[in-house]
């Protein structure tokens, strides 16, 4: 078995502030993916870069303080790269690792602000990421697509979607993406396991005491390709790990 963990940290530097490498070293996840780190690499305490008994890799957004993510691994992968689009890259959205039972990307993907301001700009990272599984798919590969995906597919994943129908992450166009992407030939591993059942959130807004009242969404997802869905196991949220405003979700994976 194989154990990936995903998470949103809203800051490596905060994240780490907060004592949480205890907790990596801890849980012990095989793959530990991280969004929103905000950092790069020369920013970072050199615990933090090198974790014991792990590799690390980034993608750091040309902007200072903006963005990013990061894999450790504790197995070196196959290759390691970015999406080679330099529009995403220039914000450092997307880290690819290739191992020999599947092909792992993590992703931040981008918000669309009030208003639908990056929608486009959003809409076309999101495209691009189906088009990049597709094309791994069709070299014969497995797709494990992890991260915060900024988008709440339907209304059993927030609190109350009646009110947030205009909001960013619940915009139209973004949940009918997110069904594209899922009859393109992809699973969403926890709702495989949880099919229709409310209440599953992964990030709660700061303000009004959200997290206590668990008022969330569900915007932290892991997906397969339809073919690898059988080498699902436990897909889990664990909404009781503090240290953002999101919460890390995992999966274990039968290679």
């Amino acid at each position: 078995m194989l154990s990936v963990y995903s998470w949103n940290v809203n800051g490596i530097r905060a994240w780490h502030s907060k004592g949480l490498i205890d907790w990596v070293k801890t849980v012990a996840p095989d793959i530990f993916l991280v969004q929103e780190t905000k950092a790069h690499p020369d920013q970072l305490a050199p615990e933090l870069i090198n974790i014991d008994g792990y590799k690390s890799y980034f993608a750091s957004a040309k902007k200072r303080g903006y963005s990013g993510v990061a894999l450790y691994t504790k197995s070196e992968p196959q290759d390691i790269e970015v999406s080679g689009n330099a529009d995403f890259d220039d914000e450092g959205r997307i880290l690819i690792a290739h191992y020999d039972k599947f092909s792992l990307m993590n992703c931040y993907f981008p918000n669309s602000q009030p208003q639908g301001k990056r929608l486009e700009y959003k809409l076309s990272f999101c495209d691009f990421v189906l088009d990049k599984c597709n094309s791994l798919v069709l070299q014969g590969k497995n797709v494990v697509l992890c991260g915060d995906f900024n988008i709440a597919h339907t209304e059993i994943d927030l609190q109350n979607p009646k009110s947030n129908q205009n909001n960013p992450g619940f915009l139209p166009e973004e949940r009918e993406w997110m069904s594209k992407f899922l009859n393109s030939g992809y699973t969403d591993s926890f709702r495989k396991f949880h099919p229709g059942e409310p209440g599953h959130y992964t990030w709660w807004s700061y303000r009004f005491n959200a997290r206590a009242k668990d008022i969330g969404w569900r915007i932290d997802y892991i997906c397969v390709n339809n073919g690898f869905q059988e080498g699902i196991i436990r897909p889990d949220i664990h909404k009781d790990v503090m240290g953002s405003d999101h919460c890390p979700v995992s999966i274990e994976l039968d290679v």
